[in-house]
């Protein structure tokens, strides 16, 4: 027994599931997590926690991984694809560890984590980035198109962009805050900054304003940019989503000669074996590899 009548046994002291989730969470704040990752935790633990609360479940001594699986298995019978399945397995094993090494339980729980189905994740040809630049109806849908294909660059990284953190003339774009705050360089190649030089001729384009706009001038939304690709999808029948433009950069620049290690700097990947090369790597590198590689000025000169 670790708590008898309120006293603290064994180095634990009872507390309420609730209360772990407000610490986990306020955890999570002071190591500065972003709010769309304070979203996830919300979203898919305070799920997690009504679950717990249906079974009488209260204090975090109650949990065993039996509730663990009876949870996730709740997705299962919905019919919940394996991929969901897995979000909250792994918000899920991140709250447990917390609780663990804040000393609201005493053991580690452990649970079978769901296997994911390797699956071919869309990239889009040669042919059918032609087909969607072609499709544009307006230069800003274009340059976003031909910017997102040259950089990789993800969705939150693309719309936060300023036009201070491009050089047109140079190529060298600066991203700022990009997932896990972490600063990068990314280049874009002549057939790309052609196409942002005519946008910019079209809109304010102070260094402190968005690169990619709406009609009223305000910055472009990552739905408003999601709802753009769902236009060009319906129109050429090419399934395009932004995360499918970011593996397509990676194919194209590959198939085009660059070299997996800048590759990975330009996405922004943090893996261990590629860690100390991406320290090698500077910006006159990154500039030398895209100048020679770029897929836009590659694969799509004079689009």
């Amino acid at each position: 027994m670790l708590y008898e009548n309120g006293k603290i046994i064994n180095g634990y002291k009872p507390s309420r599931l609730e209360d772990c989730f407000l610490d986990f969470m306020l955890s999570r704040k002071a190591m500065l997590c972003t709010p769309r990752t304070l979203k996830f935790y919300r979203d898919t633990l305070g799920k997690f926690m009504e679950w717990m609360q249906k079974q009488g479940v209260t204090k975090p001594t109650e949990i065993t991984s039996k509730h663990i699986r009876a949870f996730l298995a709740t997705y299962v019978e919905r019919g919940c694809k394996d991929s969901y399945i897995h979000t909250y397995a792994r918000s899920s094993r991140t709250f447990l560890r917390f609780l663990h090494q804040e000393g609201y339980i005493p053991e580690q729980i452990s649970f079978q984590m769901p296997k994911i189905g390797e699956k071919r994740l869309p990239i889009l040809s040669i042919a059918e980035v032609k087909q969607v630049v072609k499709a544009c109806m307006t230069t800003r849908d274009k340059a976003i198109i031909l910017f997102l294909v040259d950089t990789g660059l993800r969705l939150a990284e693309a719309t936060a962009m300023n036009w201070g953190d491009i050089d047109i003339e140079s190529g060298m774009c600066q991203v700022r805050n990009g997932k896990g705050k972490k600063d990068r360089s990314v280049v874009i190649g002549i057939t790309t900054r052609r196409t942002l030089l005519k946008y910019r001729q079209e809109m304010t384009n102070h260094d402190d304003y968005p690169l990619f706009q709406t009609q009223n001038g305000n910055r472009l939304s990552p739905g408003g940019l999601r709802s753009m690709c769902v236009r060009l999808s319906n129109k050429t029948g090419v399934h395009i989503n932004p995360h499918a433009l970011r593996r397509t950069f990676v194919v194209m620049s590959l198939k085009g000669g660059m070299s997996l290690a800048h590759v990975q700097a330009l996405m922004g990947h943090k893996t261990p074996t590629m860690t100390l090369e991406y320290a090698k790597l500077v910006d006159d590198d990154l500039l030398t590899a895209h100048k020679v590689h770029g897929p836009v000025d590659y694969f799509l000169r004079g689009q």
